[in-house]
């Protein structure tokens, strides 16, 4: 007697998730004897232009369930998202649940699965910044206790997890899901005139994000990287998709003094996946305190600085194009100057960030699991 496929619940919540999801349910879908695999959006981003746009642009349909939890505290996100979740999982009784990353929807349907006596799977388990205050690594920390299945994009990860207590069998080095997407749509992504749309030149204009509370809910922090930035555009133009909550600070702290009208930092409004990586492809330099873009920059050899005193991703910056500059207004400029001259570490791909990872994944768990 054949049996049924298995289903499995794979959770998205906030924009780096939506790339790490989409190859792992590409691949579940070739194999429909094994896996029904059901995509689950829980709301986390509720602007438009990161949500809903990625799903477009990475080809993943319309979700399954949709939470839409929305904003809010940590606690109150993550409260949501158990409720919300948990009606779900109890209703359609999954065989199998993915989380991805690192954020509140992450920790939040790990706890309710684990609860709920429902197997996890996390892919990207196992990154450390050892810094927690930062409320991601408490996330990465407590799901990874909590998961079955810990797929890692690095062997540092493996070793977080075995000092941790892990047991070596949950652990499986399987490579970064984040460069499968990116292997897969950056021909597409080129094709774009998105450099046309912002009157932009190739290798001509540096990019930057910035939303970690770290960065901008502190008017001192972010005053001071600010300041670099203001420094760093009167050599270059920078292209700043604001993140809602950067925009919201700005006002705030009355900022707006550092983006005038025809101002060296071009701000406008959040990106969607292709436009984004475009942009990204084309960069003299990419300035972030964002983990996923550190990994994306590495992997298309484009210079990055990163916003932060620490990353969970050091192999970005021991093998890849990553240098980290914190919020010391000094250093970022020091380093940007560094990259506008020319003189700028060139960088290596990671071990196993080959396009296949997600292959690599479904193989274990239909080998696992069915």
């Amino acid at each position: 007697m054949s049996r049924s496929p298995l289903k499995v619940f794979l959770v998205c919540g906030a924009r780096p998730n939506f790339m790490k999801v989409a190859p792992v349910i590409k691949e579940m879908r070739r194999y429909p004897s094994a896996f029904s695999p059901f995509l689950v959006h829980t709301g986390q981003h509720y602007d438009y232009r990161m949500s809903e746009i990625f799903f477009r642009d990475l080809e993943l349909g319309k979700p399954d369930f949709f939470l839409g939890v929305g904003s809010g505290s940590h606690a109150q996100q993550t409260a949501k998202i158990m409720a919300g979740f948990e009606k779900v999982c109890l209703k359609e009784k999954p065989g199998l649940v993915i989380v991805v990353g690192d954020v509140n929807s992450t920790l939040a349907c790990s706890l309710v699965a684990a609860k709920l006596l429902i197997p996890v799977a996390h892919i990207e388990a196992g990154l450390r910044s050892f810094d927690r205050t930062m409320p991601e690594e408490i996330n990465r920390i407590v799901t990874d206790s909590l998961s079955g299945f810990l797929f890692t994009t690095c062997k540092e990860a493996d070793t977080n997890l075995r000092k941790e207590g892990i047991d070596g069998e949950k652990i499986y080095f399987t490579g970064n899901v984040m460069i499968d997407t990116l292997k897969l749509f950056v021909k597409k992504a080129l094709r774009l005139n998105t450099l046309k749309e912002f009157n932009l030149k190739k290798q001509d204009y540096a990019l930057l994000t910035l939303h970690r509370p770290s960065n901008v809910d502190g008017r001192e922090s972010f005053e001071s990287i600010l300041k670099a930035l203001k420094k760093i555009s009167k050599s270059i133009p920078i292209l700043f998709p604001v993140h809602p909550r950067t925009k919201k600070q700005i006002k705030l702290f009355n900022l707006q003094g550092y983006f005038p009208a025809k101002g060296g930092i071009r701000l406008t409004k959040p990106l969607g996946y292709l436009d984004f990586l475009n942009l990204t492809a084309n960069a003299k330099f990419v300035l972030t305190d964002s983990g996923g873009i550190q990994e994306e920059t590495t992997f298309l050899g484009v210079p990055c600085l990163t916003l932060r005193k620490n990353t969970e991703r050091p192999v970005t910056v021991t093998e890849g194009t990553n240098t980290l500059v914190g919020d010391n207004t000094l250093m970022i400029f020091r380093e940007a100057d560094k990259i506008i001259g020319g003189r700028y570490k060139k960088g290596s791909i990671p071990q196993l960030w080959d396009g296949k990872a997600s292959q690599r994944i479904v193989k274990i768990l239909k080998t696992r699991t069915t």
